[in-house]
């Protein structure tokens, strides 16, 4: 049975930075794709960005394109989202999502969840 653990997540100011982790376990095989989705209140799951392990495809939302930046660590099955110049709009839940067979770019390829972890960005 897959896990994502994540950590991460917290309050900043606008324009602060903060970094999630995802360390995926339990996943068959050397592939595997991570990624997160995040979800404000009243609003709808949506993709954020995802990367391969162990291969360099690289995905992120254009609400987050230079802004974001997705990396991992092979060795650790972990992926890390640094989130830069944080909007209050960006306040949300972030779920790590995982899957194995498309780059869960919907929630409809998430294979596997995270439990969450909140995002709060205020002055």
């Amino acid at each position: 049975q897959v896990q994502l653990v994540e950590s991460g997540g917290g309050s900043v100011q606008p324009g602060g930075s903060l970094r999630l982790s995802c360390e995926a376990s339990g996943f068959r095989g050397d592939f595997y794709y991570i990624g997160w989705f995040r979800q404000a209140p009243g609003k709808e799951r949506e993709a954020v960005s995802c990367i391969g392990l162990n291969e360099g495809i690289i995905w992120y939302a254009d609400s987050v394109k230079g802004r974001f930046t997705i990396s991992k660590d092979d060795n650790k099955n972990t992926a890390y989202l640094q989130m830069s110049t944080l909007k209050p709009d960006d306040t949300a839940v972030y779920y790590c999502a995982g899957a194995v067979a498309t780059m869960p770019t919907a929630a409809r390829w998430v294979e596997d969840w995270g439990e969450g972890t909140l995002v709060t960005v205020s002055s």
